[in-house]
């Protein structure tokens, strides 16, 4: 019996340490020069400090304010609403079941109009019954592109006519860029804020 508790203790502790944050944040006393410079910068552009995916990413300075000159592009300055925005960012976050991305961006989805049973649909892993004729394009464009890493030729000539061609590049941009703060946020095992649980259910592989 100790032997089977002994070995039960630690598998837990093994897996609590494996879900621990590998990068949290930095304090600004142990921040190099470069970070703090970083950091400046992006408070300077965002008005807010380092937060969210920008905090792993903070370990590479420059690459942070590249990544994140390139997300205030794609969330404000693309030709795709903001809406329909929001919705791409929730499909790549639920196409890689990252936690915190979905955390901050399903009140902004629904904020932006995107309807809750969307949402909720998309949560669970399924596709949603009841979309408009351009989030029904930007799920196939969003799907295509994850799944098949292509877009057909019958998607991408409906988002081209839809959008323009600029409308496909910054669409394949949006889901690009947060894939790689999916893929970020799940290397670096960034934690959620204290006290929130989860938000994405398990998918059934």
């Amino acid at each position: 019996m100790r032997l089977v508790l002994t070995l039960a203790l630690g598998l837990l502790m093994t897996a609590t340490a494996s879900a621990q944050d590998r990068l949290p944040e930095i304090p600004a006393d142990k921040q190099t020069e470069a970070q703090k410079k970083a950091s400046e910068e992006f408070l300077a552009a965002r008005k807010v400090p380092v937060f969210g995916p920008f905090v792993p990413l903070l370990r590479s300075p420059q690459l942070m304010l590249n990544a994140s000159n390139m997300g205030l592009y794609l969330r404000y300055n693309s030709v795709i609403s903001l809406k329909l925005s929001e919705f791409t960012i929730l499909l790549t976050a639920r196409e890689w079941s990252q936690q915190l991305e979905w955390q901050i961006h399903e009140p902004i989805a629904l904020k932006a109009g995107l309807d809750a049973a969307i949402v909720e649909a998309v949560k669970e892993g399924r596709r949603p019954d009841a979309m408009g004729e351009d989030e029904a394009l930007v799920y196939a464009f969003a799907t295509e592109i994850h799944r098949n890493k292509a877009v057909s030729d019958t998607t991408y000539a409906r988002v081209v006519q839809k959008f323009g061609e600029q409308g496909a590049i910054d669409l394949a941009g949006i889901n690009g860029y947060y894939t790689l703060l999916a893929m970020t946020l799940n290397m670096a095992r960034t934690a959620l804020p204290p006290g929130v649980a989860p938000p994405l259910p398990a998918l059934v592989k």
